[in-house]
């Protein structure tokens, strides 16, 4: 009997424990709510000089935006209805100042304002806290111990990589070239710009690629495209801003799986070269045997006080690196490449450029680099009709007063549209069309529409992109070896469908037709 009674006091006692948890976590969400109601309402008060598109009052925007391949031209569209900026909101709390013309973004850039803590801060599982997400005095520093790698002298011998891993893509383009079918190509020039990048910034560890090691490159790759898709997912859905319910989720799972696989992979990188300089600690003396690349600098990184980076650090940067050096120049290849073939006019042109500077041979130098000016600004052009990164944003941490005299308050997100600057009716002549000479430059200055410094922002002004140099010299290389190769003409049953990841993609890729060129006058 006593056995029972005891029994039944221990069962009331966790029944009430377990109605008093219940009911002090339901006070918590209540309060939770009812805090952020009131901040959202600050914001609504706070921002109601900046109107925007009519808004659900639960989803905010996030349902507008239908992931059909409009969703930019939507962006651009809403600018042309509240010039200058406008409030996006992504469910019932988040609200983000659009900015989408050059006079707007002059004071944001000029400005130290950090990056946001929201859309970048899911990167970091990935990534880690390297040049792309940190802040402050740390971003300095690592800056300061990166910029070796990408001086003049470490760039020059990369051209010749390059030029080799171009070829090797253009010479599995020849089964394409003779039919008459169109083929998807972004996939291809990532594997081609993923190859690219393991030669030139890890020398001594490269993929051959499309032989013995594709499926390890493809993985890679695969696990990229994964990640970017589940960063846009989490940012669209509101509840997974809060980091126990996405690790709980399915889309969590898949997360943490592809990040182990873009992880293992960087990290194999860096412990075959950290093996490799076991006996080498100075540059100086890595550089007599061979040409130095990126993970030799970051390796031998020291600042003024001999102090190297760490081991995560290491790993942040590489992460950082291979993301960002290939899948952003990837996307500016491939969307040149199809800019040109819709506009067979100014392929000519640089088509007959490039076999000028070339002088019969079939890869670019370094020395080539400077003479396919109009090709460079093809490029560029490309660049503005179709920027790799679609967009970035900003939180301020004090107010902020446009050259207008409106204002934003402390914490504000402010994102900034790439795509809808580069769009913008009011700064650019016939924004949909392709312009090379936006980009005309004589004398050393820009004659086009180009004059405002910050009309183009694709590499970001402020914060110069560390490895824009790298980007371009690749993106003109891969370029010129591809036009003196093949015709390009598009497939107009195949239109690519631009959706914003954390580079600019197609939904149903971007498709182009190859002939080889015909040298005979």
């Amino acid at each position: 009997m006593e056995l029972f009674e005891t029994l039944k006091k221990v069962t009331l006692d966790s029944y009430r424990i377990h109605h008093l948890v219940a009911i002090f976590s339901l006070v918590y969400v209540i309060l939770k709510i009812s805090k952020l109601i009131v901040k959202r309402n600050e914001w609504i008060r706070a921002l109601e000089t900046f109107p925007g598109p009519p808004k659900h009052w639960l989803f905010g925007h996030v349902r507008e935006f239908k992931q059909d391949g409009n969703d930019m031209y939507k962006v651009v569209k809403w600018g042309e209805s509240y010039p200058l900026a406008f409030q996006m909101w992504f469910g019932p709390f988040v609200s983000i100042l659009n900015i989408h013309h050059p006079d707007y973004v002059k004071t944001i850039l000029a400005s130290t304002e950090p990056k946001d803590d929201l859309s970048y801060r899911f990167l970091i599982p990935w990534i880690g806290d390297g040049l792309l997400v940190s802040e402050g005095q740390k971003w300095f520093r690592h800056r300061r111990l990166l910029t070796p790698g990408f001086h003049y002298d470490v760039l020059k011998p990369y051209v010749k990589m390059m030029s080799d891993s171009a070829k090797t893509m253009l010479d599995k383009w020849e089964t394409h070239s003779k039919s008459d079918e169109s083929f998807e190509l972004f996939e291809h020039v990532s594997l081609m710009t993923l190859d690219s990048i393991m030669k030139c910034a890890f020398i001594t560890y490269t993929f051959l690629l499309f032989y013995s090691h594709f499926s390890g490159t493809n993985s890679y790759i695969k696990a990229v495209y994964e990640l970017s898709d589940l960063v846009n997912v989490r940012f669209r859905t509101f509840p997974y801003h809060s980091e126990w319910i996405f690790q709980l989720s399915p889309h969590g799972y898949k997360y943490r799986k592809a990040c182990n696989v873009a992880h293992s992979h960087t990290e194999e990188i860096i412990r075959k070269r950290k093996e490799a300089l076991k006996d080498e600690k100075e540059l100086g003396r890595i550089q007599a045997k061979r040409n130095l690349d990126f993970l030799d600098i970051l390796l031998c990184a020291r600042d003024e006080d001999q102090q190297g980076l760490s081991d995560e650090a290491i790993r942040a940067e590489v992460d950082t690196f291979m993301f960002e050096g290939h899948d952003t120049t990837a996307s500016g290849i491939s969307w040149t490449l199809y800019s040109l073939a819709c506009n067979p006019e100014h392929q000519q042109i640089c088509r007959d450029e490039v076999i000028s500077a070339l002088e019969g041979r079939d890869t670019m130098e370094w020395e080539d680099l400077s003479k396919i000016p109009y090709t460079t600004m093809c490029i560029k052009e490309s660049l503005r009709l179709y920027p790799p990164v679609p967009g970035m944003s900003r939180k301020i941490t004090k107010p902020m007063t446009f050259f207008d005299g409106r204002t934003v308050p402390e914490g504000c997100l402010v994102g900034t549209s790439i795509f809808g600057i580069h769009r913008n009716a009011t700064v650019w002549e016939n924004p949909n069309v392709i312009l090379p000479h936006n980009f005309f430059i004589t004398q050393g200055e820009c004659t086009g529409v180009l004059q405002h410094n910050y009309f183009n922002v694709f590499f970001s002004v402020c914060r110069n992109c560390i490895g824009q140099n790298f980007a371009m010299n690749e993106m003109k290389v891969v370029v010129a070896q591809t036009l003196k190769r093949y015709h390009l003409t598009e497939d107009p049953m195949k239109k690519p469908k631009m959706i914003p990841r954390l580079v600019l993609r197609s939904l149903n890729g971007i498709h182009v037709k190859i002939k080889p060129v015909d040298l005979e006058p």
